[in-house]
């Protein structure tokens, strides 16, 4: 199970006051609101283009050009194309003693990790590996075993995801913005692992050319897979509508104001599992949220601007009169995001 916090880690509220005033670029690297509102505006649409971007959000299109290359540029934001998600395990490990960025760095290095965290408390590091339930046997006997430090795994594995990073949209934008740049449905939440088609060979080319900058414009990605730019735009576009091509945006939570992180899970009756992720799926901070196996029913990670707001998230969101019991572990340090490493200020 994910431990409960074993320090009050106490965040700059310079910092925070910074992101609320939109000065935040001096202090902490928080994002000013301009930025902020082109990171919600990707978080929307990640291949929306900067002209509807700026028109949507009443702005001059060369300055939202300018602050969103920008922003792209200095990896403070990357946008990635990803295929529907699959089953995954999550796994937590207890280290001996300064051994837990180590073995969070040897998880990091794995090319089927999706994400490594570093946790305050008995518990160091959290990852999820994209392993189905037939390989879990040998992840467990075999390939966690010769991690550095390692003292205790556990694992669980995803019956259902309630949240991706994918539909992380923590409040940026008003709903009106929202609507007007919404031009797919979002990935139906809740929904069962392997109702997706198989991609055929043209489709995975696509999602290849999509992996690491899902902003390739249709004429790149006609070059890089030899289609014409009219088959490239109707197969993206289809991708897109079936679910197959998630569009993802990646950022560090702390770069939005939200400077406080924790890994939560939540034990409840399985009469309330439903109730219980449809609350969690109405939390703006909840930034990943998944029903898995074992003695918890959920575990999620949220990112909040302070330790007063994760205290509130703890003990007086609505869906908590569902649930029997939460535990929580502040997330120190994450080595992979998104499928991707991390910059190492975040480490």
């Amino acid at each position: 199970m994910i431990t409960r916090p074993s320090v009050r880690f106490v965040p700059d509220q310079r910092a925070v006051r910074a992101a609320e005033d939109g000065e935040g670029d001096r202090l902490s690297g928080v994002l000013d609101a301009l930025d902020r509102r082109i990171v919600g505006a990707l978080q929307i649409d990640g291949r929306a283009s900067w002209a509807r971007i700026a028109q949507v959000l009443g702005e001059p299109e060369g300055v939202i050009d300018r602050r969103g290359r920008a922003l792209l540029a200095a990896g403070t934001v990357r946008v990635t194309g990803v295929p529907a998600p699959t089953a995954g395990t999550i796994v937590a490990l207890r280290c001996a003693p300064g051994q837990e960025r180590l073995a969070a760095l040897a998880l990091a290095n794995r090319s089927d990790t999706r994400y490594a965290h570093v946790l305050a408390g008995p518990l160091g590091c959290l990852a999820e590996i994209d392993c189905a339930p037939s390989r879990l046997s040998g992840l467990l006997a075999g390939e966690l075993a010769q991690l550095p430090g390692l003292v205790e795994v556990n694992a669980w594995t995803v019956l259902r995801y309630v949240r991706t990073s994918v539909q992380w949209q923590p409040g940026l934008l008003s709903a009106e913005e929202r609507e007007a740049l919404t031009e797919f449905d979002p990935p139906p939440p809740y929904a069962p692992f392997g109702e997706l088609k198989r991609a055929n060979r043209l489709d995975r080319m696509l999602l290849v050319s999509l992996a690491r900058d899902a902003r390739r414009t249709v004429t790149e990605l006609a070059a890089a897979t030899g289609l014409s730019t009219t088959a490239v735009h109707r197969r993206v576009e289809r991708l897109r509508r079936e679910g197959r091509l998630l569009v993802r945006t990646i950022i560090d939570p702390a770069r939005l104001g939200f400077v406080v992180r924790a890994m939560v899970s939540v034990r409840c009756a399985p009469r309330d599992v439903d109730a219980v992720a449809a609350g969690l799926r109405r939390e703006p901070w909840v930034r990943y949220a998944s029903c898995i196996s074992g003695d918890r029913q959920f575990v999620a990670e949220v990112a909040v601007p302070g330790v007063d707001a994760l205290h509130d998230f703890l003990t007086a969101a609505p869906w908590l009169a569902r649930v029997a019991a939460v535990e929580s572990a502040l997330i120190v340090g994450t080595v992979k995001r998104g499928g991707l490493f991390t910059l190492p200020e975040e480490h």
